[in-house]
């Protein structure tokens, strides 16, 4: 039995692990106002009949905190690469340099921060309920072998060692959630 249980533990925590991973990537995606070529893993172009990412057809860089310098390997490509951006709806504009793009960071307005933390509390939220469903799901598990011959007090523990997972990753959850608000609201 002892097994059993540490195997539902073991499962547990690697959900709630991929909760917290599944919150960092959707976090990645919110911008805080500085430059950050992740921002734009979602564009996708049709390179050679594969659809592609920037990134895969282009060196990334960012020379300040406000612009990202995109230099594609093929000349030809900057034009489409322009297009594919502006077409993005990320809230700025690529302007086309002959060889290369540049595309300047607007800085954002107090309005725009605030509405970046609601959406940044949407997802820290989504992510508490998918913590709290793994604990559930751990408890129903341990409940199931509780039945199957779990003695009651090793069925407490259990749930105790099931909780003490829960509130360790949702307190990581808290830290994520301060750290990129005080990122966003920082001007």
């Amino acid at each position: 039995m002892e097994e059993q249980v540490n195997i539902i533990l073991d499962l547990v925590a690697e959900k709630m692990k991929e909760s917290i991973t599944h919150l960092e990537l959707e976090l990645s995606n919110i911008r805080a106002g500085r430059a950050n070529t992740s921002i734009l893993d979602g564009v996708i172009l049709d390179y050679y009949g594969t659809p592609t990412a920037i990134a895969n057809m282009a060196s990334l860089s960012t020379p300040d905190a406000r612009t990202i310098i995109i230099q594609p390997w093929e000349k030809n490509l900057v034009s489409e690469i322009v297009h594919a951006i502006n077409k993005s709806n990320l809230g700025f504009i690529a302007q086309d340099t002959g060889d290369k793009i540049i595309i300047n960071i607007p800085i954002l307005t107090e309005e725009r921060r605030k509405e970046l933390v609601k959406k940044v509390k949407v997802e820290v939220e989504n992510c508490k309920v998918s913590i709290r469903n793994a604990r559930r799901d751990g408890n129903d598990d341990l409940k199931q072998l509780n039945k199957d011959g779990l003695s009651d007090d090793e069925l407490k523990k259990s749930e105790l060692r099931v909780q003490s997972l829960t509130d360790k990753y949702i307190a990581q959850v808290d830290s994520i959630f301060e750290h990129k608000e005080k990122d966003i609201l920082t001007v």
